[in-house]
């Protein structure tokens, strides 16, 4: 998947990332502001979370529940210091898991990342157009 969209297709295109992934470990590399969160937000809506969304910036995850009673996992690792406090936090039993892991600034654990991950790549054009790719 490789496209152009705007926030007025939002929908559509998270959509299309949960049905073009390959497994629930989504990774969102993008700069500051493109719209990882808001992103996530809807794919989240998607999955019919119940939960109020928000980005856990400093709590470094955030645990949401579904209709399904499925779990949605929203990291952020934004301010991680080093890859060990991803450890600590037991990052590899939330892979283990099946759930979904939706996980923002994904560089910076990148040697903890299950390789099958899915990699979604965000960059900001004009007219507030952004492009997302899948990989």
């Amino acid at each position: 998947m490789n496209k152009n969209y705007s926030l007025h297709n939002l929908s559509q295109i998270a959509a299309e990332v949960i049905a073009s992934a390959e497994n629930k470990i989504l990774l969102f590399y993008g700069e500051m502001g493109v719209g990882k969160t808001t992103l996530i937000k809807e794919i989240c809506k998607q999955l019919e979370v119940l939960d109020t969304i928000s980005s856990p910036t400093f709590s470094l995850v955030n645990e949401y529940r579904s209709e399904k009673n499925e779990k949605v996992y929203h990291f952020d690792f934004y301010r991680i210091n080093d890859e060990e406090e991803a450890l600590d936090m037991g990052i590899e039993e939330y892979f283990d898991n099946n759930a979904w892991c939706l996980i923002e600034w994904a560089e910076n654990i990148k040697n903890l990342l299950p390789l099958d991950a899915v990699e979604i790549h965000l960059n900001l054009l004009e007219d507030n157009q952004r492009n997302i790719q899948l990989k």
